[in-house]
């Protein structure tokens, strides 16, 4: 069987494209939209991806504005900094860069970001509303994810979805997704006995475990969408997802790559919350 493949980068331009559109003419009314990011400790995978989100608010015209703060950072340091961001009316959408180290509580953290600039949809507020089919800002993996799948007119209703890992940032929140889409879904985690057996039977498996080419085609239906969300580095600075690519793909009826599957919906999806958090606050939306 020969996959399809699922081209994150290529969906991931045309909405940026759109999105860009949409700034230009908001700036024509004087209006800009600007997302802060919160980033606490020295974690390398967290600078790249902050890297990213500044290098594309850049690309589509959203002022970027980056708070780094040392590692040693206290739980009230923060949060006085969001309160800070919360009350500044030209500051449009707050992330706080997970992970968070340790010795801070991330849920203190999360809920006291304004839910109208919760771009990243984490707070008790934003999850609530998800929980009850009437989303505000719905968090930007599984959201790519949805997109993803409507782009290539994969069907969910009806259908059996596994998802692996239990996040708030993808697990919990894609599972409510497929379930709006009528998927019969299935969450699994790393406590999950006999996985194998759970994943054979998936048409939709979606992958979140941060365990490097941990699914193989033994662990595949023949003819299954693979959504392949983790992002881990070899020890010969290879980038792989969690799911072994080279194998599954001959199985698997869609599938997506990484780099460039999941990724890149991520962050476009980042942008056009920024957007739509702007035009809600501007009374535009």
């Amino acid at each position: 069987m020969s996959s399809t493949l699922i081209n994150g980068k290529f969906l991931a331009s045309i909405v940026k494209e759109e999105i860009k559109m949409e700034i230009e003419e908001l700036k024509t009314k004087g209006i800009t939209p600007c997302l802060a990011v919160i980033l606490v400790g020295e974690n390398r995978a967290s600078e790249k991806y902050v890297s990213l989100k500044e290098k594309t608010c850049k690309e589509l015209g959203i002022k970027s504005l980056i708070f780094r703060l040392p590692d040693r950072t206290e739980e009230e340091e923060i949060i006085n900094l969001i309160d800070e961001l919360n009350r500044n009316i030209s500051i449009n959408g707050i992330l706080v860069q997970l992970p968070l180290p340790r010795h801070i509580n991330q849920n203190n953290i999360l809920q006291k970001i304004e839910p109208i600039k919760d771009v990243d949809g984490f707070t008790p507020y934003c999850l609530g509303r998800l929980l009850i089919d009437n989303p505000l800002f719905i968090p930007c993996t599984p959201k790519g994810i949805i997109r993803m799948i409507d782009a290539y007119e994969i069907e969910t209703e009806g259908k059996r979805a596994v998802v692996i890992g239990r996040s708030i940032i993808v697990g919990k929140p894609l599972s409510l997704l497929l379930l709006r889409r009528n998927a019969t879904v299935t969450l699994c985690h790393s406590k999950t006995e006999r996985l194998g057996e759970i994943t054979k039977n998936a048409d939709i498996l979606c992958v979140a475990i941060g365990k490097p080419n941990f699914i193989t085609a033994d662990m595949v239906k023949d003819g299954a969408v693979i959504i392949d969300i983790g992002i881990n580095v070899t020890n010969y600075g290879k980038v792989v997802g969690d799911v072994d690519f080279d194998s599954v793909k001959e199985k698997a009826s869609y599938i997506t790559p990484v780099p460039g599957g999941v990724g890149p919906m991520t962050i476009a999806m980042l942008m056009e919350n920024t957007l739509y958090a702007t035009k809600v606050q501007k009374g535009l939306s």
